[in-house]
């Protein structure tokens, strides 16, 4: 061996495109971007109970993990260890390029990876943690949040495509949302995919988004060809990871195993109502559902973007 790494060879010339990345927010990400006015209430971190935590409003706990755990499994020296060290790591003891964009270009290079597209984490895979908290303060954190990856973008000169939330609580405010991020150059958009286990203000129970009242939406992301993305826990129904799937005499490491392989398994249950629903037959003008669905016969021919995400 005269010490080059095979994988260089075998890839060398291809554009390497990581589908499914995610962002560990800096914890000035809401701070540094909202009026003065909204600063005590967004998304930041402080102590609480002698931890750090983040929190949103008057003191609402969000986020994951105890201590203002950062959504990274790579330790500072870039060694990933097996198993859960990272449970209860701080963002000192992570790697940089988790919530540094530029550490994470550096990264990039250093491995051989062209662009990344990246996911939220604070707010929910699909952003149903927003729901915490009044509408207006709910839509500001979203805004705010979708300014700050499309600062991320142009500064990393399209390299990191973020995800853009959307305000699923109101299909006219995704709509518009929608049409805001697309302004910015954002390609990309990401939603709660079960809308439907909330209500509104008036109380009223949230169309699921096979129902008619979605489709303003669907057909400006279809006439502007925005994907809309479901990631794997981007509802509370599909976000059990370390729950009520392991069972309790289960190790924290067995029960990783069970909680990680369920995500996926929901998206299944996204990825067949979105087939049943008739949804895509109108959209893309395909045939029928089950013709659709023997053409692409299993729920993972539909995840195009990401390992952990479906996008139509």
């Amino acid at each position: 061996m005269d010490g080059r790494n095979p994988a260089e060879e075998l890839l060398k010339g291809i554009r390497i495109i990581d589908a499914d990345t995610h962002l560990s927010e800096p914890h000035d990400l809401w701070t540094r971007h909202a009026p003065a006015a909204l600063r005590e209430r967004v998304p930041r971190v402080k102590m609480r109970n002698g931890k750090r935590a983040w929190v949103i409003d008057d003191d609402i706990p969000i986020g994951t993990g105890e201590g203002a755990q950062p959504s990274g499994a790579i330790r500072k020296d870039g060694h990933k260890p097996p198993g859960m060290w990272f449970k209860g790591a701080q963002i000192e003891d992570i790697h940089a390029g988790s919530h540094d964009w530029k550490a994470r270009l550096a990264f990039m290079d250093e491995t051989g990876v062209e662009a990344q597209i990246v996911y939220p984490n604070i707010l929910g895979f699909g952003g149903q943690k927003a729901v915490k908290v009044d509408a207006r303060l709910r839509l500001a954190v979203t805004q705010i949040f979708n300014d700050a990856m499309a600062e991320m973008q142009r500064e990393s000169k399209g390299r990191l495509l973020p995800m853009a939330l959307l305000p699923w609580w109101d299909v006219a405010l995704s709509v518009k949302e929608a049409e805001r991020c697309h302004a910015m150059g954002m390609p990309w958009r990401n939603i709660n995919s079960d809308p439907q286990g909330h209500v509104d203000e008036p109380g009223n129970r949230l169309p699921d988004l096979g129902q008619p009242a979605w489709n303003p939406l669907w057909e400006l992301c279809q006439s502007l060809d925005i994907p809309v993305n479901f990631h794997i826990g981007a509802s509370e129904q599909t976000m059990n990871w370390m729950g009520s799937q392991p069972w309790p005499s289960l190790s924290d490491e067995r029960g990783l195993v069970v909680g990680s392989t369920m995500l996926f398994a929901n998206n299944g249950r996204v990825m067949a109502n979105l087939m049943m629903s008739g949804l895509l037959a109108a959209l893309l003008a395909i045939p029928s559902a089950p013709e659709f669905a023997l053409v692409n016969p299993s729920p993972a021919a539909l995840v195009q973007v990401a390992g952990g995400s479906a996008t139509y």
